[in-house]
């Protein structure tokens, strides 16, 4: 008769999903994820260290360090994604929250009061990271959300209802999604910016292409996001967008030509020009 091991203990599973060549933290939120824990209490595991597992907690830890070990990025998994603070739910459906799109939120917010009735927009959502920051930190904005893709948006609105967040969506491509006539005091975007040929493709393979690439050049979508820039923010309004690090010159020069001032580019966190914005005169 053979006789299965029982599940292991928190540290010896902690070792054993470390030994499939999982980073210890990573092991540690996918236990953490097994078992129902809040994924920010890693200090629960150090106190628990000598609890066994259910049968059920340890296949589900063994099933998530596959899919890890597959390839498939670890917020995916997760199905959570910290940014700003915010917790937010991230699915396939959207891109993961980068710690280098807070560049863009800071500078945002720096261009705000906290007190401020202004109207915000954040053009191409996704998981609604940068409009959530903004409602958030400023309570007394007005905030749009515009993304063209139904099954993102889903995410985006659970995230804003988790939160307690109240922002006005709209379902569309760009600023024509947005009423007609409507103007902004700010407004940023992280749009598409990978050109069609970039190897760096390759290692994002997990995640939506349509929220990835933009054309040849990658410029495609920041250039019609410019364009519309104008008509859309109010005097004195500002357009703040993130984009490679290599296409700093390109993205000023076409917000120059499109009329707009004090152009600027800001770093991300590995000193690399991230995100450049101008204001309307």
């Amino acid at each position: 008769m053979i006789c299965e091991a029982p599940p292991p203990r928190v540290t010896q599973a902690l070792r054993q999903l470390r030994d499939l060549g999982l980073e210890p933290v990573t092991a540690q939120h996918l236990l953490l994820k097994a078992m129902g824990q809040n994924l920010a209490a890693r200090s629960w595991l150090i106190s628990h260290d000598t609890q066994a597992l259910t049968p059920t907690e340890w296949l589900a830890a063994q099933a998530l360090a596959a899919r890890v070990a597959a390839g498939e990025p670890l917020a995916y998994v997760l199905g959570e994604a910290g940014f700003w603070g915010l917790t937010l739910r991230v699915s396939p459906a959207v891109l993961i929250p980068r710690p280098d799109t807070e560049t863009l939120a800071h500078w945002a917010l720096a261009l705000t009061a906290a007190d401020a009735k202004v109207t915000l927009a954040d053009l191409g959502t996704g998981s609604g990271a940068l409009a959530l920051t903004l409602a958030q930190q400023r309570p007394h904005a007005t905030v749009w959300a515009v993304e063209r893709s139904p099954q993102a948006m889903a995410v985006a609105q659970f995230n804003a209802q988790a939160l307690g967040l109240s922002l006005r969506w709209r379902l569309g491509d760009w600023w024509a999604a947005l009423p007609r006539g409507l103007q902004f005091d700010l407004v940023v975007s992280n749009p598409p910016y990978i050109a069609c040929n970039d190897m760096h493709l390759v290692d994002l393979g997990a995640e939506p292409q349509t929220a990835l690439v933009a054309g040849p050049d990658g410029l495609r979508d920041l250039s019609r996001i410019i364009d519309g820039a104008s008509r859309r923010l109010r005097r004195g309004g500002w357009l703040l967008l993130e984009h490679g690090h290599h296409q700093a010159q390109a993205v000023a020069q076409l917000l120059r030509r499109h009329g707009l001032a004090r152009v600027s580019t800001r770093a991300d966190l590995a000193g690399r020009p991230r995100c450049t914005g101008g204001q309307r005169r």
